[in-house]
Formats: C-alpha cells, sequence, structure tokens
C-alpha cells in the first residue's frame, strides 16, 4: 500500500478530477491523434536534447476578471433585459533568465457593461466607468460566459503591444490556460495547471505518469473547433500522486512539425525553472512563479468590490432619477 498527499492546497480543490488519484476521470469529446509525433506503440517518456538551452526571455500572460454587479435594464414594462458589470485585466511577466530577473512589462484594466440591451449606454460612476459590451446572451446565467472572449483579447493585446516595445525575436511566450484563439501569437504555448479531462488511451496514459522532471511526453493532435498539438510534462517538485506536478502545454496546429517539436522540448528545458514551491504558493509546482506575482498585481488593480458596487448603486440611481417620465 502507498499514500499520498498532495501539494496543493485543498481550498484550491486538486490539480486533476479524478476521483482514484490516477489522473482526470471524464474522457474529452475532442478528436485526438496520438500518432502526430510518434507511433502509439513507440510512446515513452522524452527528455529534450542536452544542447538545448532556455530562451533568454520568456514572456508569460495572464487575466482575471470579476463581476462587480448584476444588473437589470428595464427597457419598458414588458421588457427586461439582464446585466453584468464586470471588471478584467491582463498582464504580460517579462523573465529575462540570463539576468535572473522579472518584471510586469504591461498590463491594462477594463470595465464593461454586458448586456442584450440596445438602448443601455455607457455608465460613470464616482470609482469608475464602464463602457457597454453588447451581447447575444439573454440568459442571466450564462452572461458571465460572453466577459471571457473580451478578457482572452485583451491577452492578446498586451501580448503584442509588449513583444512590439521589447522586439525579442527568440523569446518564448507562455499564456496561462488553454490556447484556443491565442495561437495566432508567435512562439506561443498554453499551460494547462488543471486536468479536467483525459485525451489519451489508458495504454498511452499511462506514460504521463511515468515521466519524470523535466521530460515530457510525445505530443499529440487534439481539437476539433480550436486544433491544437499537446503534452504533458512534469515540472519538480514534491513526491506525490502519479500525477503531482504534472502539466499540459498547448501550440498551434499551423505550426510544422519540426517546430511543434522544438516548443515541446524548449518547454521541457524552460518550465521547470519557473516552477514554484510549496512553501510560497499554495498551488505549488504547477502555479509559476511569475503568474502568481502577476495575478496578485492584477487582482489588486480590480480595485475594491465594495466600492465599485457602491459606485454603480448610486449612479444607476441618480440616472433613474433623472430619466424623463414615460409618456402615457
Amino acid at each position: 500500500m502507498r499514500v499520498h498527499v498532495e501539494a496543493w492546497d485543498p481550498r484550491y480543490g486538486a490539480n486533476t478530477e479524478g476521483g482514484d488519484g490516477t489522473g482526470p476521470e471524464a474522457a474529452s469529446a475532442e478528436e485526438v491523434d496520438p500518432a502526430a509525433e510518434l507511433p502509439p506503440e513507440a510512446w515513452q517518456p522524452l527528455a529534450p536534447p542536452p544542447d538545448l538551452r532556455a530562451p533568454d526571455v520568456v514572456l508569460l500572460v495572464d487575466g482575471v476578471r470579476r463581476i462587480d454587479a448584476h444588473m437589470w435594464v428595464e427597457e419598458s414594462e414588458s421588457s427586461l433585459q439582464p446585466c453584468l458589470a464586470a471588471s478584467y485585466a491582463a498582464g504580460v511577466v517579462r523573465c529575462d533568465l540570463r539576468r535572473g530577473a522579472a518584471e510586469v512589462a504591461g498590463a491594462r484594466i477594463v470595465r464593461g457593461l454586458f448586456t442584450p440591451s440596445p438602448l443601455l449606454e455607457d455608465l460613470t460612476t464616482t470609482a469608475a466607468q464602464y463602457v457597454v459590451k453588447r451581447v447575444g446572451v439573454r440568459d442571466p446565467g450564462k452572461l458571465a460566459n460572453s466577459v471571457l472572449p473580451h478578457l482572452r483579447a485583451l491577452e492578446v493585446d498586451v501580448s503584442r503591444e509588449q513583444r512590439a516595445d521589447v522586439g525579442a525575436e527568440h523569446d518564448l511566450l507562455v499564456v496561462d490556460g488553454p490556447l484556443e484563439d491565442r495561437g495566432a501569437l508567435p512562439r506561443a504555448i498554453g499551460y494547462v495547471k488543471t486536468h479536467r479531462r483525459t485525451y489519451l488511451p489508458p495504454t498511452l496514459a499511462t506514460v504521463i505518469t511515468r515521466i519524470r522532471p523535466g521530460q515530457r511526453t510525445p505530443y499529440f493532435s487534439v481539437g476539433t473547433r480550436w486544433r491544437q498539438y499537446s503534452w504533458y510534462l512534469r515540472l519538480p517538485g514534491p513526491v506525490g500522486s502519479p500525477w503531482a506536478g504534472i502539466v499540459r502545454v498547448e501550440c498551434s496546429a499551423e505550426l510544422t512539425r519540426a517546430e511543434v517539436t522544438h516548443l515541446a522540448d524548449l518547454s521541457a528545458v524552460t518550465l521547470p525553472r519557473l516552477a514554484s514551491t510549496s512553501y510560497k504558493d499554495p498551488r505549488a509546482p504547477q502555479n509559476l512563479v511569475p503568474i502568481a506575482g502577476l495575478e496578485k498585481k492584477l487582482r489588486a488593480m480590480l480595485g475594491n468590490a465594495q466600492l465599485l458596487h457602491r459606485a454603480l448603486q448610486s449612479a444607476v440611481a441618480a440616472g433613474n432619477r433623472a430619466a424623463p417620465p414615460e409618456t402615457p
């Protein structure tokens, strides 16, 4: 018998959703081709070339979002439209691995009113301004999902701005979370630290648990709407369950096989250097040190939630008092 204690703080759940500790239980509905790099019978843990070194510059991008208020737009006595007041921010951390230094190179915050109502206008409060974002969602329970595409677009914008300012040609961009539509960014990889779906058959999934820190699995093709190449690698950290320290990495399917192999090997020599430790981060080692610092800064940029909520209430109340009465 063997017993394992997960390094993750239980307040954050677990890094896999499998009930038995051997990985996620739910099978993905995505199309998967495990023979993208190696035929299935040749699958084994892979180590990067011994002479491969991490890039001098690594850019890590992340975003955060928060619902500031649930609102309703009364267009008439018979028409009531849902609205969400949301704040979201995205930023980039620039890591100079040669100097061992990291800094937040750029960050932006946006506040929006997400609603299907064509009548609502931008709202200025004593604390912030909220810009109307027209969406086609009328279900209040699903309205929060409409914030995510805007956040992803903001992440792309700040990433491109930072690269334009720095002018680096051999950097590596790490996007926290699935790559999805951000795959158009050059030299970009998606970094997935929580496993909710299994993509590989059991005969190949055993290779995941055999990889050591700094090693990876062969990459495979996955996706329907967003087609990506993906692979698993293990970060250094305390010994735990078979999936301890395992992350999944993605890159664009538009790349050549040689480019994908290079990115996969590059991730194996770069990401372990950025892994967190359990005494500093409750989601160690998967929550990368620069990402943790960036998340803290971005959440501070969102401002005081109670203050913003009161400001929204006051601004709406003042607008309602100033609204002309309806004609009979």
